[in-house]
């Protein structure tokens, strides 16, 4: 199987919870325009499948603010490029409430399979920190004060939503090729 990903930290992440070396390829897949995690991974998953004719893995994150009924969900990479993250804080009022959702999905040409995680947490007053990447200064994982860019890359890699997802694809692994 292929993990279709141009993320070479995630590929990394991936094989060490995994326990196994990936083949992985670094292909410019379309994105689809969704909030919904889940209908993303699947579209990428067989828009992959359709390109290498082989079996393949993909992932997608999603940051889903309760005050703003999910938005911006799957949309969040795209929330980013448009808005400062200081913007997307102030786009919420007194519910910061929010999940981050992994979802990857695994398609072997006749049947997608879904993995998905998810960290609740909410939303800072403004972005702190400077680990990780995109959304990371803003997001405040549950039982915690700091934001994923102050948490340790080390913690936040072996902790929380891609972590679970990543671990129950390790759990179906087998029954998968």
């Amino acid at each position: 199987m292929i993990f279709a990903t141009g993320n070479h930290q995630k590929l990394k992440e991936f094989e060490s919870i995994l326990g196994i070396k990936l083949n992985h390829s670094d292909l410019d897949l379309d994105e689809i325009q969704s909030v919904d995690v889940e209908e993303v991974a699947r579209h990428k998953a067989k828009q992959a499948y359709d390109i290498l004719k082989e079996p393949v893995i993909v992932e997608d994150t999603g940051l889903y603010f309760e005050e703003l009924n999910g938005l911006p969900g799957a949309l969040v990479k795209f929330f980013v490029k448009k808005l400062t993250l200081e913007q997307m804080c102030s786009l919420i009022g007194e519910n910061r409430r929010a999940a981050a959702i992994t979802c990857i999905a695994f398609f072997d040409g006749k049947e997608v399979k879904i993995f998905k995680g998810e960290t609740k947490g909410e939303i800072a007053k403004e972005p702190r920190g400077t680990n990780g990447f995109g959304w990371d200064p803003i997001f405040i994982p549950e039982g915690y004060s700091q934001t994923f860019a102050e948490i340790s890359s080390e913690e936040k890699e072996y902790k929380f939503m891609r972590k679970e997802a990543i671990k129950k694809l390790k759990s179906n692994i087998d029954k998968l090729d």
